[in-house]
């Protein structure tokens, strides 16, 4: 696992200075090239000194000094590290004190040939979990090339100059063409396509675009041309902090790590009696040093860390990011969702769901007259209407004015327009019909002094929402509460929809908190899923706080332990199915590490391994340890595709056709 704070990677582990980050540093790349090359000078002595033995019988000095002259090359390495485990206590830091004793006891024996080949055996080894990192250091990788690409940034002239992304800053205009690579977040200016976001959010559809749409950095443009600005770059980039999220869930420890280390000392001691013990009712040497290499506990240190970063790389791979392996192994113990409403299972921004006209009059020419008035006013219900018709069809309007509000009116070539709330046409002394009944805002309009139709505006349920929250239900999170700060009769409707009994309106941040708190003291274990400012506090304290990444603030974010990047629902079953294959994947390797190095150590004690019981010890051992990385391993084979969901259709009026823009 990793080093303890405040030591860098300055010198060369024998172990485990893979899995304690996602990525190799230059200098451990160095370190790790060293080790090998010692190995191989001293494989080639011993083949040396082996050759001299057969071919000059009983002249045994030259051959001796080959071994000898072996052994010490590689003893750099393993002398290194145990001096630093001494120092610096970790559980991989019993593995090297364990070779480091089984190399010096050799020595001390006179067994040369021993002494070099336990940690050349060790060494290749090693390599072999490294090249056996199950695939987390490629998608590291991969994810870190995303963020270096070129892009074609408009120049002061407005002409296009093709730079390194690395140097663009938020405020730039840049070009993406057809086959391009999004060079940093932003948002779209002008022209429409496709874009696959499958290396961001794990989202295998592509996503339509266009003018006004955000748009992640590391995304492909598979069609269109389109003119994008930057608004973050770097760390602050989405790409740039599913990177750093994944290498700091990689450098933090399972909590079963943190048991074994608890035990470290006492578990080394004990491995020091045995083998002293088995030496003095044996005097067999090779018995000593077989013990010391097979208790050399790899295979249990790898089991948790090994599982933790497959999980966590895969989880990556569908775009869900878990801060810490800890919350990987809490999903699978959930026993309840609390869940906010607007931006978590709705979209969060007012759409048009119905017009009802008050007469014969056509439904494009309202939505025309309705997206023109509504340009004027920087109410959100007025934004919501501006973009239900295209720019080309507003109406020209003269002598506008907005009564706070009430709406906004203005003369057009056919008389007053008003567009606004009820009160506003009392004043204006137009003839109303019934105001309908409607659990959202309601916009209405006129023109030249006639009452038009009425605008029923909502917050649309996202479409996999009732999926998502039926899929937990099977996987036994049936104890579901919506927790919103809408109003009551919104959450019911809401709640209708989904499946969901419990619910509390009307909270705010405290309530929120409040109410999370007490779940837990019922005895319940909560996801909590929000999106919003007014869900930190209970994404905090929940056990496991999800954050709906695409569209989520800030401060959510940093609150949450998992965030669902491109904010699909559906997601949330499939972290507590990861979580529940990634427990079954740990309990199978801590049986393998700790029932094979149990076994081994018997049989060494015994003296079942032979005459060259630590070399056998130490073929074993590696065994195990690959055994253990190869389980793991099948995990990176987990990719569940979401089903297609068909959003539910809304009520439309018998009166008038509905009109849905989402």
């Amino acid at each position: 696992m990793s080093q303890p704070p405040g030591h860098g990677h300055s010198h060369a582990h024998l172990h485990g200075h893979v899995l304690s980050s996602g990525m190799l540093t230059a200098n451990e790349k160095q370190n790790a090239a060293f080790q090998l090359t010692l190995a191989m000078i001293a494989v080639g002595l011993l083949i040396l000194g082996i050759g001299w033995r057969w071919v000059s019988g009983d002249e045994t000095g030259i051959g001796q000094l080959l071994f000898a002259s072996a052994s010490i090359i590689v003893a750099v390495p393993v002398l290194r590290s145990g001096w630093h485990s001494l120092r610096h206590p970790s559980l991989h830091g019993i593995t090297d004190q364990l070779i480091a004793l089984a190399m010096l006891a050799a020595w001390a024996t006179g067994d040369l040939l021993t002494a070099a080949l336990l940690p050349i055996i060790m060494i290749f080894g090693h390599v072999l979990e490294e090249r056996s990192v199950i695939g987390s250091k490629e998608a590291m990788d991969a994810l870190a090339r995303l963020t270096r690409s070129h892009a074609r940034l408009f120049n002061t002239d407005g002409q296009i100059e093709e730079v390194d992304n690395a140097t663009l800053k938020p405020g730039d205009q840049v070009e993406v063409r057809a086959g391009d690579r999004v060079p940093a977040d932003g948002r779209i200016l002008a022209g429409r396509a496709s874009l696959d976001t499958a290396p961001i959010t794990g989202e295998s559809v592509p996503v339509e675009v266009g003018a006004g749409t955000e748009v992640f950095g590391g995304s492909i443009n598979l069609d269109g041309l389109l003119r994008i600005e930057v608004t973050r770059i770097g760390e602050q980039s989405t790409l740039g902090k599913v990177i750093a999220l994944m290498q700091r869930a990689e450098r933090s420890k399972p909590p079963i790590t943190r048991l074994l280390e608890r035990y470290a000392n006492q578990y080394l001691a004990l491995v020091l009696m045995i083998a002293v013990v088995a030496w003095f009712v044996t005097y067999d040497d090779q018995i000593m040093l077989a013990v010391l290499v097979a208790a050399c506990p790899c295979a249990l240190v790898l089991s948790a860390p090994a599982t933790a970063i497959a999980g966590i790389a895969v989880a990556a791979r569908h775009g869900i990011l878990i801060r810490s392996s800890a919350f990987l192994e809490e999903l699978a113990d959930l026993t309840s969702v609390v869940i906010d409403k607007t931006g978590t299972l709705t979209y969060g921004k007012l759409r048009l769901q119905e017009i009802r006209s008050a007469g014969n009059v056509d439904q494009s020419d309202i939505l025309a007259l309705a997206a023109s008035l509504g340009a004027a006013s920087s109410h959100p219900v007025s934004q919501a209407l501006v973009s239900l018709a295209p720019h080309d069809t507003f109406r020209s309007l003269k002598n506008l004015r907005e009564l706070q509000g009430l709406g906004v009116v203005a003369d057009t070539a056919e008389g007053e327009a008003a567009l606004g709330r009820p009160e506003l046409f009392e004043r204006l002394r137009i003839e109303l019909p019934a105001v309908p009944v409607h659990d959202g805002p309601i916009a209405g309009v006129s023109l030249g002094g006639r009452f038009a139709a009425w605008l029923l505006l909502s917050d649309t349920m996202k479409p996999e929402a009732a999926a998502a929250m039926a899929g937990l239900r099977d996987l036994g999170l049936n104890r579901q509460l919506l927790l919103t700060g809408d109003r009551q009769s919104v959450a019911m409707a809401l709640a209708e929809k989904i499946g969901m009994t419990d619910l509390i309106a009307e909270a705010l941040p405290e309530d929120k908190l409040r109410w999370v708190s007490r779940e837990i003291k019922s005895g319940y274990r909560p996801m909590v899923v929000g999106d919003g400012i007014n869900d930190s506090l209970a994404l905090k304290a929940g056990v496991v706080g999800v954050a709906m990444g695409a569209g989520g603030s800030d401060i959510a974010l940093a609150s949450a332990d998992i965030i669902l990047i491109g904010s699909d629902l559906r997601r949330l079953g499939t972290c507590v199915r990861l979580s529940r294959r990634c427990r079954d994947t740990l309990k199978g390797n801590v049986v393998i590490g700790l029932g094979w190095t149990l076994a081994i150590v018997v049989l060494a004690a015994f003296g079942l391994l032979g005459a060259t019981g630590a070399l056998v010890a130490a073929i074993l051992h590696n065994v195990s340890t690959l055994l253990v990385l190869g389980n793991a391993g099948r995990l990176m084979r987990y990719d569940e595709l979401l089903p297609p969901v068909t959003p539910a259709e809304p009520t439309v009026s018998k009166t008038a056709p509905m009109l849905d823009f989402g």
